[in-house]
C-alpha cells in the first residue's frame, strides 16, 4: 500500500468499526420484529390475547431500551413465548 491507500484504508476501518454498534442494534430489532410478527395474530381484534402473550409482547418490545454496547445486543437473554 502507498500512504495514501493506507490512510484511506485506515478510514475505512475506524468508520466500519464506529458503526457496529448501529449494526448490532440493528440485528437486535430485526430478531425481535421476527418474533414479535410470529405473534401478531394474538392482536387481532377477533382473538383474546392471554396476560402472558401480552407480558411476553410486551417485554420483546422493551428489548433494546438500554443495549447500549455490542455486547449487550450480542448477548441479550430473549423473554420465554408462553
Amino acid at each position: 500500500f502507498t500512504a495514501e491507500e493506507e490512510t484511506a484504508r485506515d478510514a475505512e476501518e475506524k468508520a466500519w468499526e464506529d458503526g457496529a454498534l448501529a449494526r448490532a442494534q440493528a440485528n437486535l430489532r430485526q430478531r425481535r420484529n421476527r418474533r414479535l410478527a410470529e405473534t401478531d395474530f394474538y392482536a387481532l381484534s377477533d382473538v383474546t390475547m392471554s396476560s402472558d402473550m401480552q407480558t411476553y409482547r410486551q417485554n420483546l418490545r422493551d428489548l433494546p431500551s438500554g443495549k447500549d454496547t455490542v455486547e449487550k445486543c450480542d448477548n441479550v437473554t430473549w423473554p420465554t413465548k408462553p
